[in-house]
């Protein structure tokens, strides 16, 4: 057979680390001035050269999305003779437990707002939006909390339905993960951003499990989304080593949710963790979360120690 044949085509474009941190430099970016620490989540290492590296061409790309949304925005007014208050521009981060989403979706948020344009921006995270554990419990999920049907759908569905609408002021539930539930009666408001970063595990699926039943998702209200993928190895090597940190750390508030494990002996400890990761974390990823990968705009594709090897951008 001639060798042209056998090319794999793939609706991505594939970058190493190298290639695309030479797509977009900014020198005048105040990186410096930026306190990377109270950027990283637990256990999850972020240095200059990350930022740079990987960071500042995909806030590059963002703003090129964002330049093209703004401006059809103003020619929709114009075709239709009508003046209308900007719709928020969603981004979805998607990805595995201990992938390090909630690291990515800070640092975009702080990126974004420091533009030119000094965007609002506004960060959600979908935990809020899981049923409290009393209710997992009526349902005899508890054990399957972070799986699809965890979640109030209906609620979030909701949520972005009315940010899209362009509600003025909007109101999102808070979780506590020292608590491991959803925190009664507290809200998040957000008033009007201008880009909305919306981080959840489960954010790009679109299966129910239920027939397709429910039509709209999720993913329908994200105009960019991106994926943080990492091998199932260093997935659970990096859980495992959190679990521990927490130990050491949340574990010992005796309001902690996992207090009980706080003296865990480290065998004990790792025993339990390993299990965790096993049966529930591990099957939602192969099952739910994983499979939404390719659905994502943009991948970003980490290697050892949470730094980023590469990156797949969706061709247009």
């Amino acid at each position: 057979m001639n060798k042209a044949y056998e090319v794999t085509y793939s609706p991505f474009q594939a970058f190493t680390r190298e290639e695309w941190r030479k797509l977009e430099e900014h020198p005048m970016f105040p990186i410096s001035e930026i306190d990377l620490s109270a950027l990283q989540a637990l256990n999850e290492p972020l240095t200059i050269d990350e930022v740079e590296d990987v960071y500042i061409p995909m806030i590059r790309l963002l703003q090129i999305h964002l330049t093209h949304y703004r401006n059809l925005h103003k020619e929709r007014d114009q075709f239709f003779e009508n003046t209308s208050h900007p719709i928020p521009y969603i981004i979805g981060i998607a990805g595995s437990v201990a992938a390090g989403k909630s690291t990515t979706a800070r640092v975009l948020q702080k990126l974004l707002s420091m533009t030119p344009e000094q965007p609002r921006v506004e960060l959600v995270t979908t935990d809020g939006f899981l049923y409290p554990n009393s209710e997992l419990e009526r349902r005899g999920i508890l054990n399957r909390k972070g799986f699809p049907e965890s979640y109030d759908a209906k609620r979030l569905l909701s949520f972005l339905a009315a940010v899209k609408s362009g509600k003025e002021q909007l109101e999102a539930p808070l979780y506590s993960h020292l608590y491991y539930d959803v925190i009664p009666d507290k809200m998040q408001v957000i008033s009007r951003p201008d880009i909305l970063i919306v981080e959840g595990i489960n954010v790009l699926q679109v299966s129910t499990g239920k027939k397709m039943r429910r039509r709209v998702f999720v993913s329908d209200f994200f105009d960019f989304s991106i994926y943080v993928d990492a091998s199932e190895k260093n997935l659970r090597e990096w859980y495992l080593e959190r679990f521990k940190k927490l130990q050491q750390t949340a574990f010992q508030n005796p309001k902690s949710y996992f207090h009980q494990y706080a003296s865990y002996p480290d065998e004990e400890l790792m025993k339990f963790a390993n299990q965790v990761w096993e049966e529930i974390n591990l099957l939602n990823l192969q099952e739910n979360i994983l499979p939404t990968r390719f659905r994502a705009d943009l991948i970003l594709e980490k290697g050892e120690c949470h730094f980023v090897r590469g990156v797949r951008i969706r061709k247009i």
